[in-house]
């Protein structure tokens, strides 16, 4: 909840940023993109750390660097220092992300693991809905200012639970070893190819600058594939790279992410530039999408224990397809209620293929890699975005956005989804071992220190 707030109050704090900075408009997107570098290409080395010290110092450190990190952006004078402290604050973002996956796993049994993560599937929703409203509220009385103050009481909060809470640290074990060249070249791609992605909606996709990224981003991947493939301590474990469910469920994250913010990007900007809403009547309509998320992510769990991974992830992106598809009939005439009524099923689709997928990533874990899984999969949902949004800037036709050819484009991604969770398993996941049934201390403290088994 506190990434999820940060990053959507941040959207309207932006402006008085910008105004009260002098700053320019490559600055403040800076203030965004430095984050999501940061982020993005730290996940993975972030969950191997925890895996090999303890997720619950991962978390503790993430969650106090990251209110540091937001307190100090409150109190800095230049847009320089902003950018510098937001890129800060993606790396202790990247730290604390990983963390709670695994530790979600270490605390709930088989049984009641899947209502664990419906609820942290509701509770970003929630999060992510009342940003743009919580932030409206803060700059408008309070200043841009105020959206960074508001993380550092939550973050102090979340820390004490943390100590309050504590788990086992796990064993230290020899192939848990973390390798400084293959994570620093996972790190180069990562950067490399979030940059590039972000940079699409200014500059094209064929441009020099994207066909150059691109074209490091192939050529820095060959050497890590070659490095790992020769390491003795690859930095994404060779257990995780043979995981078929986990991958899966990595290109389900993927694509899911990517059709999901492409029409909501895409929806903003028709809605305001076409039909000529404010952005308050924009959220309205756009709101039942936030409401069936947090509503059908407990659906969404039940719905992963009767049918298993496969069933609900192509029921969940097949609602997804059928939501984009409905939008792209839509015009200025169109009904309040129909466009509503689409958002919705985009909404608990998107919710669907977040709780089988996460539930399929934590329960699938090769054993003593959950927090190497739990970083992949915020990878692909950090990448996932910003391959939707470019899509979507890419295909619109200014002055007037072809809004129903570019929800087809993110429907036919979306259908990319559907072959990925093929993939998936038909039947539910057999438990790990280390599960007594009834999520004690006993159970707990084996499979920290046993790990997870696919």
């Amino acid at each position: 909840m506190l990434v999820a707030l940060d990053g959507t109050v941040l959207l309207v704090a932006q402006p008085g940023l910008q105004r009260d900075l002098g700053a320019s408009v490559a600055q403040i997107q800076w203030t965004s993109t430095g984050y999501l570098l940061a982020v993005a290409s730290l996940l993975v080395i972030a969950g191997r750390l925890g895996d090999r010290y303890g997720h619950t110092r991962l978390l503790c450190v993430g969650v106090l660097g990251f209110g540091a990190a937001s307190a100090g952006i409150a109190l800095v004078p230049t847009i320089g220092w902003v950018i510098a402290l937001r890129v800060l604050q993606g790396v202790f973002g990247a730290l604390l992300q990983p963390a709670t996956l695994a530790l979600l796993r270490l605390a709930y049994p088989p049984e009641r693991l899947g209502r664990a993560i419906a609820l942290r599937t509701s509770a970003i929703a929630v999060a992510a809905g009342t940003g743009p409203v919580l932030g409206g509220v803060l700059v408008a009385h309070l200043g841009w200012r105020a959206v960074f103050w508001v993380n550092v009481p939550i973050a102090l909060l979340s820390a004490v639970l943390v100590l309050v809470l504590r788990q086992p640290v796990p064993d230290r074990m020899l192939s848990q070893r973390l390798g400084l060249p293959g994570a620093v070249l996972l790190a180069a791609v990562l950067a490399a190819l979030v940059h590039t992605l972000a940079g699409v909606p200014a500059h094209g996709w064929t441009s020099t600058s994207t066909v150059c990224g691109f074209v490091a981003v192939v050529g820095l991947t060959a050497v890590l594939v070659a490095h790992e493939q020769r390491a003795p301590y690859p930095i994404v474990p060779r257990a995780v790279v043979r995981s078929v469910p986990v991958a899966a469920s990595m290109a389900l994250l993927l694509f899911a992410g990517a059709s999901l913010f492409g029409t909501l990007f895409a929806a903003t900007f028709f809605l305001q530039d076409v039909l000529g809403l404010h952005a308050f009547a924009t959220g309205l309509r756009v709101l039942p999408l936030t409401a069936l998320m947090v509503l059908g992510a407990p659906v969404a769990a039940s719905a992963l224990r009767r049918y298993g991974p496969r069933g609900s992830a192509l029921c969940g992106m097949t609602l997804i397809i059928l939501g984009i598809a409905g939008l792209s009939r839509l015009g200025p005439t169109s009904a309040w209620w129909a466009m509503g009524t689409d958002f919705a099923v985009l909404g608990a689709g998107f919710a669907t293929v977040m709780v089988t997928a996460t539930g399929t990533v934590v329960g699938e874990a090769p054993a003593g890699y959950a927090g190497a899984v739990g970083g992949l999969k915020q990878t692909a949902m950090n990448i996932g975005p910003t391959l939707g949004i470019a899509i979507a800037a890419s295909t619109s036709r200014p002055p007037v956005p072809a809004f129903g050819s570019t929800l087809l484009i993110l429907a036919a991604v979306a259908v990319l989804g559907l072959l990925s969770a093929w993939l998936l398993p038909c039947g539910r996941p057999p438990a790990p071992p280390g599960d007594n049934g009834a999520g004690g201390h006993a159970g707990r403290r084996t499979a920290e220190g046993a790990g997870l088994r696919s």
